[in-house]
């Protein structure tokens, strides 16, 4: 498989040797969470293979420094406490962003892109940008990370477990479950918007092809009534050399990401104590709270809470642990936590829920419990824990591997490249 720096592309009218441009859209300009490590890494890595990359987003305090940040539109956060009329016209932001949509035509006056990749442009920039792009025949493929597309609320989760009562078409049950942030006026507002979307079919005219890290997703949004000829699967990868391994089994059982309900911690910390093993936890989230007090009431086991980490803090939890573990009880896409967790040479514990099971394989680089099942969660603790070391260093190996064969830049690269090609953008030479 040819690596990152090994491709130049040009469109039709493109001559020979000038690079080909790529407009990147999403939320923010900093990374938030996995979805804005892979723009990041996305866009990195197409200017190591002599792109010419764009960025547009919303402002944020946080934002990285960008020659593009004076195109960015103004700062919206739900559940933010706005007066009244600020109210009003975010929302109006949220179901069609005008300034989105003036401030991006602005940017394509003076630099026109030959394909705009979309990650996360849901609420904050909405989907004004595609009426934009569409209109100057500017070709678009957006990176499903989570369930928008076919899930008002993202996650197809409500309070008493996974959920897709929407797929019949009646909206309302956004509001009937409290859907967003537990909050009646903010899930009244998102039925709107979506109501509205679908309506006008904004992402489907729009989108010329959807790209899904996990085959999970593509199979759940073809269920929910997406041409399966428009969806496109491409794993997420990790750069293997900006991690460096330790195969040696810690002591210590490891969750890292988003502190909240979704991620089923709390299904974590119940095994572990009746598993009699040490947890540590980093991240932060609005379940932290109500984890802490969970924690509290365990006797038989140590839970310890890292708050947020981040780099080589990060890396060095998930090298020293034993195993790193993903109880989610929702339908998780293709986590950027295992493949770095494999990277560092760490065995994983995952629900079978989601993509994950596509990612895990059984007895070689983890094990799989069924969701929300404690009893098969503590087993699989347990086992790890009386394991041998030489057996854990094995499956360490074998995840490394799989990292560095299959969820690697190049074949990352290579599957963008190819659907790019797709939809007008062509190979035409490689870098000596």
């Amino acid at each position: 498989m040819p690596c990152g720096r090994d491709y130049v592309l040009e469109t039709s009218d493109l001559m020979v040797g000038n690079p080909p441009r790529l407009l990147s859209l999403n939320t923010y300009h900093y990374r938030r969470g996995g979805t804005d490590a892979v723009y990041f890494d996305h866009n990195s890595l197409f200017q190591e293979a002599g792109w010419e990359v764009g960025v547009f987003a919303m402002s944020h305090p946080k934002n990285e420094e960008s020659k593009w940040n004076r195109y960015f539109v103004d700062e919206i956060e739900l559940g933010e406490d706005y007066g009244f009329w600020d109210k009003l016209t975010k929302a109006g932001k949220i179901i069609y962003s005008i300034e989105a949509r003036r401030k991006l035509g602005k940017l394509l006056d003076e630099w026109r892109p030959d394909i705009v990749h979309a990650h996360n442009i849901y609420h904050h920039l909405s989907p004004s940008p595609l009426d934009e792009l569409r209109k100057r025949e500017i070709p678009v493929v957006l990176t499903a990370h989570d369930f928008k597309l076919v899930c008002p609320a993202y996650k197809m989760l409500n309070r008493n477990g996974i959920c897709e009562k929407c797929k019949t078409g009646n909206l309302l049950n956004v509001v009937r479950h409290r859907c967003i942030h537990d909050n009646q006026i903010l899930s009244m507002l998102v039925m709107t918007e979506s109501t509205v979307h679908r309506a006008l079919g904004i992402y489907k005219k729009g989108l010329t092809k959807v790209i899904t890290p996990s085959l999970f997703m593509r199979n759940k949004l073809t269920e929910w009534g997406w041409d399966k000829n428009k969806l496109r699967h491409a794993p997420n990868f990790v750069d293997s050399k900006n991690y460096t391994p330790n195969y040696t089994p810690g002591d210590y059982f490891l969750y890292f990401g988003r502190m909240s309900n979704e991620k089923g911690i709390d299904l974590l910390i119940s095994a572990a104590d009746k598993a009699g093993v040490s947890v540590k936890l980093a991240g932060v989230g609005p379940a932290m709270h109500d984890l802490k007090i969970l924690s509290k009431d365990k006797i038989l086991t140590a839970v310890e809470f890292m708050g947020y980490c981040a780099g080589e803090k990060l890396h060095s939890l998930i090298r020293n642990a034993r195993a790193v573990v993903l109880p989610a009880r929702w339908y998780e896409n293709a986590p950027i936590s295992i493949m770095e967790a494999y990277a560092l040479g760490k065995i994983v514990i995952g629900a079978r829920i989601g993509g994950i099971p596509e990612m895990v394989t059984e007895n070689e680089t983890g094990y799989l419990f069924e969701p929300e099942n404690i009893e098969q969660l503590y087993h699989l603790l347990q086992r790890v824990k009386d394991m041998e070391n030489d057996e854990i260093v094995k499956m360490g190996i074998a995840g490394r591997n799989l990292v560095e064969q299959y969820f690697s830049p190049s074949n990352y690269l290579h599957n963008m490249l190819t659907i790019y090609e797709e939809i007008g953008v062509k190979k035409v030479a490689e870098h000596q």
